[in-house]
């Protein structure tokens, strides 16, 4: 009873915060995927080069996609040409030239719906 009261205040103090509780198996997680060996990535605010450019991914980074853009601006990287782009997070994107999904496909949802 301890335990299920424990997890119950947890839960409604998060509910309280705004917060989201994850769980194993949420259908909501996001994969990480490595970012090509030898490069610094740009982060974008969007899913092209004309954005600007928000962060740069340090050398053998990991990143989680959690949605893509199908039609971005097209770019060549060394996992060949695409014009899907990655959301790693909010307002945060890169190429999925520069991803190794082991896919030409989309491996996420589409961002916006």
């Amino acid at each position: 009873m301890l335990r299920r009261r424990m997890l119950t205040t947890v839960g409604g103090a998060a509910a309280a915060l705004g917060l989201v509780l994850a769980t194993a198996g949420s259908s909501s997680a996001a994969t990480s995927y490595s970012v090509a060996p030898g490069y610094r990535v740009n982060v974008r605010s969007g899913p092209g080069t004309q954005y600007a450019i928000v962060q740069v991914l340090p050398l053998d980074a990991t990143v989680s996609i959690y949605c893509q853009v199908k039609y971005g601006e097209t770019i060549t990287g060394p996992y060949g040409t695409t014009s899907i782009w990655d959301n790693i997070g909010p307002g945060k994107y890169v190429s999925d030239a520069y991803v190794h999904t082991g896919s030409d496909a989309m491996v996420a949802p589409p961002c916006g719906g």
